[in-house]
């Protein structure tokens, strides 16, 4: 069953579909560069989302087959991020989008066709998959844009690719393609246009099929792996393994091993 979602805006889509949580970035006349308008959004479905029992994974994807997110629209910066005043409103509004990013406990798979540039590739790395479809182009465009880029915003980019492969991409600001961002980590796999969706589809319900209460233990565990060890919530992180143990899904999936069928999870 399909359940929409009222995100305020037509540039944003959202839905629920068979465990799964789908949000797309709608404004392919523009290569789905984010508006403020977008970014407003962005926290109401995520935080819906991350509330909702039903919901065991999210995709997230770009409308259209030119991109999956451009970067901000810069038809905005002269009137959004040009005043002190206005940058720090626009500002305001970015720090809640990424900060509800931050919020999702379930898994975050994206689903990249097309450019994946500046913001939209900040926007593909708080993802914990990227697949990507052939012909797809990955950068950081900002030396050629004049912006500066905040250390957090880059934290995510140095952490999956490494300080060197950081390094190239923003200074030179050139375009990689999708094989060569497979091959320095980037993405999780490249796979032909035509089966993109269908990869998708499948490697998400198959996350959704699985023990909830262990596939967001794990998730906690490798965000943690990130940190220095002395920032690491440890304690948390036990907390969530025992959870486990105690639930009525890992009774489940010893009775379904036994009995040779596919268990039922229930998130509890």
């Amino acid at each position: 069953m399909r359940a929409a979602m009222n995100t305020g805006t037509d540039k944003m889509l959202a839905h629920v579909e068979n465990g799964v949580g789908w949000m797309i970035y709608n404004n392919p006349a523009r290569h789905n560069a984010v508006s403020l308008e977008m970014q407003r959004a962005i926290p109401t479905i995520l935080e819906t989302f991350a509330a909702d029992p039903d919901v065991h994974v999210v995709v997230v994807s770009g409308a259209g087959e030119k991109a999956f997110v451009s970067g901000a629209d810069i038809s905005e910066f002269g009137e959004l991020r040009t005043s002190v005043d206005a940058r720090r409103e626009f500002d305001a509004v970015s720090t809640r989008a990424w900060e509800a990013w931050q919020r999702v406990e379930q898994p975050i798979v994206a689903m990249i066709e097309g450019f994946c540039i500046g913001g939209g590739l900040m926007t593909a790395l708080q993802a914990d998959i990227r697949v990507a479809a052939q012909g797809s182009v990955f950068g950081v465009p900002a030396a050629r844009l004049g912006l500066g880029y905040p250390i957090d915003a880059l934290e995510g980019l140095v952490a999956l690719v490494g300080p060197a492969w950081a390094a190239e991409m923003v200074f030179t600001a050139r375009h990689l393609s999708a094989d060569e961002a497979l091959r320095i980590g980037l993405v999780n796999r490249v796979v032909p246009v035509p089966q993109l969706a269908a990869t998708v589809e499948e490697l998400a319900c198959s996350i959704a099929e699985n023990a909830p209460m262990t596939v967001r233990a794990a998730k906690f565990a490798l965000a943690q792996l990130r940190r220095a060890p002395r920032d690491r919530d440890v304690a948390r992180a036990r907390e969530l393994v025992e959870a486990c143990y105690r639930s009525e899904d890992y009774r489940e999936g010893q009775r379904a091993f036994l009995e040779k069928r596919r268990p039922q999870f229930r998130g509890r």
